[in-house]
């Protein structure tokens, strides 16, 4: 099943069912599996079996993704087999630490024939310097995601930084993903609290242009679900400048005006993704 917005993803561990189930059974718009960083060495390859199980069960209803273990580990092949082998009912592949169009381009290949679609991290200082080409490299991918552990502790970052310290890292991201055309996901915010932290990051993101963001705790959807869906207003004048637009359209003219405000193309676009942000057409 596709996920149409990605305003809170909840990512679980797919070797433990009790979380894994209770995500499932959650507001999230996608749940992501994960059988990377949550899952021990020794437990990969039940995580793997689970996951697929738990697909099997709960992709016709909702969107399921997994995050496969990264290109260079001895798990990669064959995480990206078995979500090949899962069909429709696998939302997407997340492909962690992506530093290179040829990895993206392998995952590509490995799931050639089936629908599934493809979501990277760029988490790395080598990812985040090529992200423009990576997020280029295939059509199958949907969304970049910024993943902020690893980063920071490679980058040696520490967590008390501001977070407009991350806005150069943010801006390029999201400049690549748009670009390339596709959703920008913020990564998750390191406690599982509700709190005005947790707010005051993600409401930082989505005025920056964001479409929605990681979550690890359950407690966190409904406030990523405010912040990142356009409130009623926003969406009232966005269908008033796509009619005003249409009007002009069937007269002939490029433009049209509004409340006093010029509406071109540019406009258009902004609205159109107000709509897609509050679900709407």
């Amino acid at each position: 099943m596709r996920a149409d917005r990605r305003r809170a993803v909840l990512v679980a561990p797919a070797s433990d069912d009790r979380k894994a189930r209770k995500a499932l059974s959650s507001a999230a718009d996608e749940v992501v599996l994960d059988l990377e960083d949550a899952v021990t060495p020794d437990q990969k390859s039940s995580a793997r079996a689970a996951a697929a199980d738990l697909v099997a069960e709960f992709g016709s209803q909702r969107p399921v993704s997994i995050r496969v273990n990264a290109v260079d580990t001895e798990w990669f092949g064959d995480d990206i087999a078995a979500c090949a082998a899962m069909g429709p009912q696998l939302c997407t592949v997340v492909l962690p630490k992506a530093e290179s169009p040829d990895q993206l381009t392998e995952a590509d290949t490995a799931l050639r024939g089936s629908p599934i679609g493809l979501q990277i991290l760029v988490e790395t200082p080598t990812g985040i310097r090529d992200v423009a080409d990576i997020c280029a490299a295939t059509d199958r991918l949907v969304t970049v995601v910024i993943g902020y552990a690893d980063l920071a502790a490679t980058l040696g970052r520490s967590a008390s930084m501001p977070r407009s310290g991350w806005h150069p890292i943010q801006d390029r991201v999201l400049i690549a993903g748009r670009a390339a055309g596709v959703a920008v996901v913020d990564g998750p915010h390191l406690t599982i609290a509700d709190d005005d932290g947790f707010r005051e990051a993600k409401t930082w993101v989505r005025d920056l242009g964001f479409d929605g963001t990681w979550v690890i705790h359950p407690a966190q959807i409904d406030s990523a679900h405010a912040i990142f869906t356009p409130e009623a207003d926003d969406v009232a004048d966005a269908r008033r400048v796509i009619a005003a637009l249409s009007d002009a359209a069937a007269r002939g003219d490029g433009a049209a005006k509004l409340d006093g405000r010029m509406l071109d193309e540019a406009m258009a676009v902004s609205a159109r993704r107000v709509l897609a942000k509050a679900g709407l057409s």
